[in-house]
């Protein structure tokens, strides 16, 4: 209990500095929420069985021709996710989540893709399962996702953490698509984060083995506290991203911080995992503040 408040606590101070720091930068945060647009794409792709690295992933955005080939999937994936990413960077401030919003979502997603099923919930008879687990009944997904909605906007009183975690478990637990439930899903998070004032997160291919454990343990358990570490976590390392940008920090990797206070490498990079230090990921690269 100690450890969850300590996060809450972190994540509050984070997002202090932040509006601190934040008048006069708004076109620099414009700049790395674009920036990281490839690294959502290719983490939530990675986490869904995408064979496209980051680098490939980024020639695709950019329109750069791939050294090998990769389906029409894939590469409809990749885009299509980056334009939910911007849509929701841009418009989540405009609306709220509704479930008309989440079809619309998915619509962008799955559009030269699958076609007959984009933009709609699973019809009846149309089942999916994931591992073990087996989506709710398709006659009852508009109900379970209205309740989620209801619950999520009633428990405005909790922290931030607590509620997206809880958000994504039930998100993933109805499994409302034939597909791409797991993007759409980590979109909603972000398109909550966002609108009510935090940065969107990004949870990353590295940690998908502890990503799906939070899941078994919420089916298993009832229990949210993998998914609340993995939330908290990411969300600190998006802010400590920000705050070294914004507050003028000299950046370095983080084998040049470990180096200069004379640690080893691996525990320093263990740290960084569990945001004890505020390092944060560029482009697969671990990286912190100078003076950190």
């Amino acid at each position: 209990m100690a450890r969850k408040f300590s996060v809450f606590d972190q994540v509050a101070k984070l997002r202090e500095r932040y509006y601190r720091a934040l008048p006069g930068k708004e076109s620099l945060i414009k700049v790395i929420n674009e920036a990281e647009i490839p690294e959502h794409v290719y983490n939530s792709n990675a986490i869904e069985n995408s064979t496209l690295s980051l680098e490939e992933t980024e020639k695709i955005l950019l329109q750069i021709d791939l050294d090998r080939f990769v389906s029409e999937r894939e590469l409809f994936e990749a885009k299509n996710l980056a334009r939910v990413m911007d849509y929701i960077d841009t418009k989540a401030k405009d609306a709220e989540l509704s479930l008309s919003q989440i079809l619309f979502l998915h619509k962008m997603l799955i559009s030269n893709i699958r076609d007959e099923i984009a933009g709609r919930f699973r019809a009846e008879g149309e089942w999916v399962r994931v591992g073990t687990h087996i989506g709710a009944d398709p006659n009852d997904i508009d109900r379970l996702l209205t309740d989620m909605l209801i619950e999520y906007h009633a428990t405005k009183d909790a922290h931030i953490v607590s509620r997206i975690a809880k958000l994504h478990l039930s998100f993933e637990y109805i499994h409302p698509f034939c597909d791409g439930n797991g993007r759409i899903g980590r979109a909603v998070n972000n398109y909550e984060l966002i609108r009510e004032g935090y940065v969107p997160i990004n949870i990353a291919f590295a940690h998908r083995a502890r990503y799906y454990e939070a899941f078994r343990e919420h089916e298993q358990r009832g229990s949210v506290h993998i998914m609340e570490e993995i939330i908290g976590r990411a969300l600190t390392e998006s802010y400590h991203r920000r705050l070294a940008y914004m507050e003028g920090k000299h950046v370095i990797s983080l084998p040049e911080y470990a180096k200069a206070h004379k640690q080893s490498l691996s525990n320093v990079i263990n740290k960084a995992h569990r945001q004890t230090i505020p390092a944060f990921r560029e482009k697969g690269e671990w990286k912190i503040a100078a003076d950190a």
